[in-house]
């Protein structure tokens, strides 16, 4: 997994530059859901969504500041040591998770990494020079060899937790704190993609009005906070793409690692992203502001033994970051513990029969809750204490209220809290600027697709706690939920048809 990484951003999907050739291989030899969206655009609730196969508003998770507030009865890790593996988590964590709960645990911000491995002079100065940055784009070379970035060190201690496993079957997660900001590569990286071979995006600052003045307000604390970083929006993206290659190169030392190991070909990989990044669309940087695809869209594909299904699969279907955990449980063999809300994946993944109707959509959250900021608000946050925008304020205007995503076949709702609606045609309106929200011309999509967000809220409604479950001897005396199965697939279990006859997805 890595942090920060948009969808479609390399050679496979037609990007022109060759970001990840080693992945895109991967990919290639697997199957590869080019219709995956994380269960909210914000690094915590997404990465808790991950381990726990929950959406935020049932795991509690919902900003980067909540992890004591997590609800779950089981999570990955807790299946996975039930199963007799052994657990690591190396790289960035960023969710409730803790040292106690896996046997290998050396952990990465974007500031500070674990010193197991390297020279510690080198490490303490590198990182100094990374708080010096303070977050922005670095307009220099990084003055530090490769074997410094965390991308490097990562794929080390997971070499040193692979060889420490032995013969015992093994969960690791690898998780990269790249390309998340500060945006900064060594060389041979910082000349990869040069700035001035980067296309300026189709949409650009020029249309940031038409985002509504929550989009205004962000890039006004952007360039308040983070100047360097919109005044040089191509070197940002250089060395956004930099560090994706950097990346790349690593996971292919991980690997071939593997492959000596002998253990390539009984290893199952998942790629993943926790959510994307503005890539300067709009004028802006980093993650923000409303639900658009650049943010919520990200990359999955899966690759292992037996797991060849038809291209289709992985193009036609709607997948979560919550379906992550269910599909690793059926591939250890364990049953989805309750309260599970993703479905698996595993059928899909080995080319099996499954319901088309199950896989029609997908759902995504975003915000706290409550009414939107404004800029006549104080916020409570770090501005109130410094005067100097940073994060909290940014993070202050992205998770205030609340807002819910559909997606189904070329069409995109999102709603929110106020009644307020967006609708895009995403093959005529890839970068979401004309709402045809209430247009009369599409009242039979529209009704569609506000049909589906309802059954995805409700059908996410948390089933924990379960209250007292009947057991073998008292069969009848307590309440029994019944839960869908198999795979946590609902679609088997409906009756009849939904949706409006004049639309089909």
């Amino acid at each position: 997994m890595d942090d920060q990484n948009t969808a479609g951003l390399s050679k496979r999907y037609g990007y022109p530059f060759d970001t990840m050739p080693i992945m895109d291989r991967l990919a290639s030899e697997g199957v590869d859901f080019t219709k995956a969206y994380c269960t909210m655009p914000a690094c915590m609730p997404s990465r808790t969504s991950i381990f726990t196969g929950r959406w935020p508003s049932a795991h509690r998770v919902r900003s980067n500041y909540m992890s004591d507030a997590v609800f779950f009865e089981r999570d990955i890790y807790d299946v996975a040591a039930s199963c007799g593996y052994r657990t690591g988590l190396v790289g960035k964590n960023h969710t409730y998770l803790g040292p106690e709960k896996v046997d290998f645990w050396r952990i990465y911000n974007h500031t500070r990494g674990d010193r197991t491995n390297g020279d510690r002079k080198m490490l303490d100065a590198y990182e100094r020079w990374l708080d010096a940055l303070e977050f922005n784009v670095s307009t220099t070379p990084t003055p530090f060899p490769v074997e410094t970035q965390f991308s490097h060190r990562i794929v080390t201690d997971a070499i040193d937790f692979i060889d420490q496993a032995g013969a015992q079957p093994f969960f690791l997660e690898v998780s990269f704190p790249d390309p998340h900001d500060p945006e900064q590569v060594p060389a041979p990286y910082w000349d990869m993609f040069p700035p001035a071979s980067i296309p300026e995006p189709r949409a650009n600052l020029g249309d940031l009005k038409k985002l509504g003045y929550r989009a205004e307000w962000l890039h006004d604390l952007e360039i308040d906070g983070f100047p360097a970083t919109n005044k040089l929006w191509s070197r940002y993206l250089s060395n956004y793409l930099g560090s994706l290659r950097m990346i790349d190169d690593q996971v292919g030392r991980l690997v071939d690692h593997l492959k000596e190991k002998g253990l390539l070909d009984n290893t199952v990989i998942a790629r993943i992203s926790d959510h994307g990044d503005y890539l300067m669309k709009y004028g802006l940087a980093r993650k923000g502001v409303g639900m658009p695809e650049t943010l919520i869209h990200v990359p999955m594909f899966w690759c292992g033994p037996g797991f060849h299904a038809a291209k289709n699969v992985g193009e036609n279907n709607f997948v979560s970051l919550a379906d992550v955990m269910p599909t690793i449980c059926e591939i250890m063999g364990a049953p989805i513990p309750r309260g599970v809300q993703g479905r698996s994946l595993l059928p899909l993944i080995r080319g099996e029969n499954y319901p088309a109707a199950e896989f029609r959509s997908i759902y995504a959250e975003a915000g706290l809750g409550g009414l939107y900021y404004e800029r006549e608000d104080r916020m409570p946050v770090s501005i109130a204490r410094s005067g100097k925008t940073g994060w909290d304020e940014l993070n202050g205007v992205t998770q205030s209220g609340c807002q819910r995503m559909v997606r189904m076949g070329k069409w995109k709702l999102v709603f929110d809290m106020m009644g307020y609606g967006q609708l895009h045609d995403l093959e005529k309106d890839p970068d979401e600027l004309e709402n045809l929200f209430g247009d009369p011309r599409f009242v039979a999509e529209q009704a569609a697709l506000m049909a589906e967000l309802a059954m995805w809220t409700i059908r996410n409604t948390d089933s924990l706690p379960t209250g007292p479950q009947a057991n073998s001897e008292v069969q009848f005396e307590k309440y029994q939920t019944k839960w869908a199965t198999p795979h946590n697939w609902y679609a088997p279990h409906r009756r009849g048809e939904r949706h409006p006859v004049a639309f089909a997805p």
